[in-house]
């Protein structure tokens, strides 16, 4: 069987080209068992799995969830709020405490860059990065990668433009790794002010106007104003930021041709993108939620036939 070259998923920059397509192989054949009247599989029946959410989450949520439990996989679902973090409980003391009751694997999404990275470190189980503050959103990224992949057939030599929040977003940064590994062409565009300083060492475009942007674009994907995370204003008025930078119909017009839209939500309707857009046929927003439980399927099966190689059954 092939492997990953990597313990753990940490991040898209860890990985390898050869590690994309052996995963996106498997969500393939996941994507057909999910699509049968029969969903489940027994791969990982007896494998335990903790999901560790210390930020709020729907989509990435749901979907890990419903991911492990396709895989027949048993689900312990772990809530901040409640638990004695709050009390002044370390994350390594309290991931220690959940895995002396026998959890094979953990999931985590946490606001401080680094925590999953800090966590494979120092306890005895497989760890996947569900999100870690403005760093890194792998598996998010692997998903848009694979509906793109489904839409274009192949990324490379492909022009892929980010459009909005990049300063603040997890999202952006493993796409940037994701989409160059596949040999696509990436560029960001934004407000300056959204732009971070670095972005021009990640060998990508920087553009400011949308519509010169996406001209040149096969697909482009629309990211939120992630105003939780700011602690000043970034541009004069939301009014003033849609008017610029929000996808509109009217947009597409003038642009005439084919142009794939994405969007990792949640999605902030009248802002980033309206919803004549969002619910367009040439938005695939819809196809990346699907794909994102064959995605994590995917990453968590592979993952526990390296840690589990006696427990994770073929598919």
């Amino acid at each position: 069987m092939r492997k990953l070259s990597v313990h753990h998923l940490l991040g898209i920059k860890a990985l390898q080209e050869e590690d994309l397509q052996l995963i996106f192989e498997t969500a393939q054949q996941f994507k057909e068992v999910i699509n049968r009247p029969i969903k489940k599989v027994p791969s990982l029946r007896d494998v335990t799995i903790a999901n560790m959410f210390f930020e709020n989450s729907t989509r990435t949520k749901l979907s890990f969830e419903l991911a492990e439990k396709r895989l027949s996989a048993d689900v312990v679902n772990f809530s901040a709020a409640q638990s004695s973090v709050k009390k002044g409980e370390t994350l390594v003391d309290t991931v220690n405490n959940i895995l002396a009751m026998k959890v094979d694997l953990v999931v985590i999404r946490h606001p401080h860059p680094g925590a999953a990275q800090f966590l494979s470190e120092r306890v005895s189980a497989c760890i996947i990065n569900a999100g870690d503050g403005t760093h890194e959103h792998p598996t998010q990224a692997l998903l848009d990668a694979f509906s793109l992949e489904e839409k274009l057939g192949t990324l490379q030599g492909k022009k892929i433009t980010i459009v909005g929040d990049i300063r603040h977003s997890r999202v952006a940064l493993s796409n940037i790794f994701a989409l160059q590994l596949m040999g696509a062409e990436v560029s960001l565009c934004g407000p300056p002010s959204l732009i971070p300083k670095y972005a021009t060492t990640l060998g990508v475009t920087v553009e400011t106007d949308l519509m010169t942007a996406l001209k040149s674009s096969d697909a482009v994907n629309m990211l939120r104003v992630q105003h939780e995370r700011m602690d000043v204003s970034y541009f004069p008025s939301t009014r003033e930021y849609a008017l610029q930078y929000g996808l509109t119909l009217d947009k597409l017009e003038v642009l005439n041709k084919e142009l794939i839209i994405l969007h990792p939500g949640p999605i902030n309707r009248g802002v980033e993108i309206t919803s004549e857009v969002a619910d367009s046929e040439q938005a695939i927003i819809l196809d990346q939620v699907e794909n994102g439980v064959a995605i994590r399927m995917a990453v968590i099966y592979l993952l526990a036939a390296q840690y589990l190689p006696t427990q994770a059954q073929s598919a």
